[in-house]
């Protein structure tokens, strides 16, 4: 416990799944957490758990997708609590498995608007406040899809996603400002409910499941969310530019 105390952290895609569950250990860990996400009933429920546990939460409803949105999401997080301490870009959406030669032109600019450019702003309108007090931790998720395995939007932003990171580490290292990527694993969410996993393009998926061991047990949510709760304290003061995956050896 306390291992965030008093941090002022943002937690993007909070409304279920990774986000809700890192955002509830951030805030058990002492943080004062900010959920970010569309669904502002979801968020609302959250944070009265949290405050009922005796955390501190408050919520912002907004779509990442603009730039203009993400800066204005930091900035009321700034205008209320005076910084930003901790970034988690942890909102997406999936590509359901579609390959290159199926993946309509809709389809690609949503998952990359969504999975890589909501990623980008965010960072972006961020990093002017944490550049000022020389001090941060960003944590983007990006996915073991990222090595191709998933469709062909989602596998190109994930990727995406850790050249950013990359290129943040390097731009701010030593600078009291570290970036730093987990790569999820499968994780039962609402993203991969069996509903949702039939609409996935079946062909895809068979060429993708080839390459994963499928007798290694999926990790669950606060497995993911442990691992971003060490890049997001001090215990990591000296890691940045580094990519963790979190899948139980599946893709080993």
């Amino acid at each position: 416990m306390g291992r965030l105390n008093r941090k002022i952290s943002v937690v993007t895609g909070a409304s279920s799944g990774i986000g809700e569950e890192t955002a509830r250990l951030f805030a058990k860990e002492g943080a004062v957490v900010v959920l970010v996400a569309r669904r502002e009933g979801r968020l609302q429920q959250i944070v009265s758990d949290i405050e009922a546990a005796g955390g501190k939460a408050a919520y912002i409803a907004a779509d990442l997708t603009s730039p203009e949105k993400c800066a204005n999401v930091v900035e009321q997080v700034v205008a209320k609590f005076g910084r930003i301490d901790v970034l988690v870009n942890n909102a997406g959406i999936p590509d359901k498995h579609m390959p290159t030669t199926r993946t309509t032109n809709e389809l690609w600019d949503q998952v990359i608007s969504v999975d890589l450019s909501g990623v980008f702003y965010m960072c972006r309108a961020a990093l002017k406040y944490m550049e000022e007090h020389r001090y941060g931790s960003i944590i983007n998720i990006s996915s073991i899809g990222a090595r191709g395995l998933a469709g062909a939007a989602y596998s190109s932003a994930k990727a995406g996603v850790i050249a950013l990171t990359h290129n943040i580490a390097i731009q701010f290292a030593g600078k009291g400002i570290r970036c730093n990527a987990t790569l999820p694993g499968p994780t039962p969410t609402e993203l991969n409910k069996p509903e949702s996993l039939a609409a996935f393009d079946a062909e895809m998926r068979d060429l993708t499941s080839r390459h994963f061991d499928l007798s290694v047990p999926e990790c669950n949510s606060e497995d993911q969310a442990n691992a971003i709760l060490f890049f997001a304290s001090d215990e990591s003061k000296s890691i940045t530019g580094q990519c963790l995956t979190v899948d139980n050896g599946a893709t080993l």
